[in-house]
This record gives C-alpha cells, sequence and structure tokens, in this order.
C-alpha cells in the first residue's frame, strides 16, 4: 500500500530538532496522521487545530485550539507493530505523571483516563510496510465540549488537573523523548520488557462489555498478553484473548 500524498498547507512548516526527532509544525490541517504519512522514521507532526481529526474505526476527534494534536513516524516491523498503541500509551502515561497529572490510567486499546474522563487518545496508522504512524491527541486548555456537547461530562483537560499546565511546545518535548525510550526498548528488548509496566496502567481488573463487530460479550478485563491482547474471564470460569481489531468498542460497565 503506497502512503497518501502529504497534504499541503497554506504556509511552509517550522521545523525543528528536538529529543532526537524532527519536528514539523503548522497552524491548521485537515489530520496530522495524513501529514506524517511518507516521511522517514524519527520524524514529527504538530498541528494547532485538526479539521478532520479521527479515532479509531474513523469516529471523529474533536481537536480545536489549545489541545496537543502531534503525530510521530516510528519503525513498526512485526510483531513489534501489533503492540504499538499499548507502547505509546505508556510514553503518554509516562510523559503526563513527569508534567505532575496523577490518577491516570489507560481503558484499552488507546485511551488515557483520569477519574473515567478522556485526557488523550491514540490513533495508529501504517500506510507502508515497517514504518508507522502513532497520531496522540492530548487535551490541554482547549475545550472539546463547545464542539461536541456529549464530551461534556466524558473529557478533561490539563487545565483541570493542573494549576499550570505545561505549553503545549514543551508537552511536545516531553512526549516524543518518553515515545522515543518507549519505542528503542521495544526494538531492543521486546514488548515482554514493558508489559509489566503496562499492565498496572489499567487500574485493576472491571466488568467490561466488547462489541466484536456485531456479536456482544461480557465479562471481566483483567489486563492483556503478551501479545498486546485483552484477557476477558467470564462468569462461567471460561476466557478469551482478543486482538485490537477484533473489538469494534470497549464499555466499563
Amino acid at each position: 500500500m503506497n502512503p497518501p500524498a502529504p497534504e499541503s498547507s497554506a504556509s511552509a512548516p517550522k521545523t525543528s530538532v528536538l529529543e532526537g526527532w524532527t519536528l514539523r509544525e503548522y497552524s491548521v490541517v485537515a489530520s496530522t496522521n495524513l501529514v506524517a504519512a511518507g516521511l522517514p522514521v524519527w520524524e514529527a507532526v504538530r498541528a494547532d487545530t485538526q479539521t478532520a481529526g479521527r479515532g479509531r474505526f474513523q469516529r471523529s476527534w474533536v481537536s480545536d485550539q489549545g489541545g496537543l494534536w502531534l503525530s510521530a513516524v516510528v519503525p513498526a516491523q512485526p510483531p513489534a507493530a501489533n503492540v504499538l498503541p499499548l507502547v505509546a500509551g505508556l510514553a503518554v502515561c509516562d510523559a503526563l505523571r513527569a508534567a505532575g497529572v496523577q490518577g491516570l490510567r489507560m481503558r484499552w486499546p488507546n485511551d488515557v483516563l483520569v477519574n473515567d474522563r478522556k485526557l488523550a487518545g491514540l490513533l495508529v496508522d501504517q500506510f507502508s510496510p515497517g514504518v508507522a504512524v502513532l497520531g496522540i491527541g492530548v487535551n490541554v486548555s482547549n475545550q472539546p465540549e463547545l464542539r461536541d456537547a456529549g464530551l461534556k461530562h466524558r473529557a478533561t483537560r490539563l487545565a483541570d488537573l493542573l494549576p499550570a499546565p505545561p505549553s503545549l511546545e514543551a508537552l511536545a518535548r516531553l512526549l516524543l523523548g518518553q515515545l522515543r525510550c518507549s519505542v528503542n526498548e521495544l526494538l531492543a528488548k521486546g514488548f515482554s520488557a514493558l508489559l509489566p509496566r503496562i499492565n498496572p496502567l489499567w487500574g485493576g481488573a472491571r466488568l467490561v462489555e466488547l462489541d466484536l463487530d456485531g456479536a456482544v460479550c461480557r465479562g471481566r478485563f483483567s489486563g492483556i498478553d503478551a501479545e498486546g491482547r485483552l484477557i476477558l474471564s467470564t462468569e462461567s470460569g471460561g476466557g478469551a484473548a482478543y486482538a485490537a481489531h477484533q473489538v469494534r468498542h470497549l464499555a466499563e460497565i
């Protein structure tokens, strides 16, 4: 599959080098992941706003002014490519903890929450073999509920959690540094080296309902296995493991 043509912008991006990355910064793009498509590894794209931000299964992601909308290009050879959303989630949590955020947890496979409200989300695209684009969105001082009223009680922001949230530039630097460390550790040591740090981030076992693209099942989510699959235990004592592409939606109940 050939990568899509890079998006054009009304003005050339501001380019800088930080934490081992080349960062291109734009004012407005449709999608930072699409801008990053075709870039070499260890390059990243940030935009002040996205007009067509998206999540898993093409769901809309509100990307208004004041949030961090960042896409980073990383090596992605199998089997490491399958667990990149989880590795990116670990990097986001490590960066946000370093910024002073408490009470963080992950919701499988690609959300970062505080007190059951979504603070950050992830989207991994693989436009060409061996390379992946990690899209990261973090609510900082933006107001997504003004664009989508349904987010009023479902989202949170760093401005709600910290007396002085970091600037977007400082947060991008922190995130890219953590992301490079986590991806390099994955490549050097394998996913099993990161698993003991990722599984505690789920916040303990909890009842969930899975939409398996039409079929629905319920059980207790207790973590992920060495392949990054969700482990589900049922009341009957049975169990199963599901990969991210099998689960259209996970709801905590």
